[in-house]
């Protein structure tokens, strides 16, 4: 063991609750004690968990709005140069940069491209796909997605002391207590 009560070969400990109000309660607690590198799993969305674990800082919206700006200006500038530069055609005296014709294409790309940026941006920001997951070592961790609850305090924490944590999610009353292995 380390100065710090970490074992590296530990990813972290994780309760087992049967609510998600023992589980919303149990992330309340765990961040008020000082803990920072803490997960939560969960079938559905538990309303107050993200504020909870605060995860109040997402990068999807600055990330779309890159999307928006380079889909916006790439196509105005692809159709300027299409229309003005490369092939500069002169019907009925209009003018070669009409930007009111280019609106809604630009329009339309600037929306698709926003949209491709939000799902691969949120997919990536989100490490997915994710295959592989410490905390499929654990077996009843495949009721995460039918009916429990989890909590996970990961072994990197700066203030993670194994027996520390495992005392402090035993006194949070969930159904069991297990250690996930690298």
């Amino acid at each position: 063991m380390s100065a710090a009560g970490e074992r590296p070969d530990l990813y972290g400990i994780m309760a087992e609750f049967e609510t998600p109000e023992a589980l919303l309660r149990a992330a309340r607690e765990a961040r008020s004690a000082g803990f920072v590198s803490v997960d939560a799993f969960s079938p559905f969305a538990v309303e107050g968990l993200a504020e909870a674990l605060d995860f109040r800082r997402t990068w999807v919206p600055p990330v779309v709005l890159l999307g928006g700006i380079i889909g916006c200006a790439g196509s105005y500038a692809l159709q300027y140069w299409a229309s003005a530069l490369a092939y500069p055609i002169n019907v009925g005296g209009r003018p070669l940069n009409s930007w009111p014709m280019f609106v809604p294409v630009t329009f339309e790309t600037t929306v698709l491209i926003s949209g491709l940026f939000a799902v691969l941006g949120m997919l990536a920001l989100n490490g997915l796909p994710q295959p592989y997951h410490p905390t499929f070592h654990v077996p009843r961790f495949q009721f995460a997605t039918s009916d429990r609850f989890f909590l996970l305090i990961e072994s990197t924490d700066p203030i993670f002391d194994y027996q520390t944590v495992r005392d402090f999610l035993h006194s949070l009353n969930p159904r069991e207590v297990n250690d996930v292995p690298h």
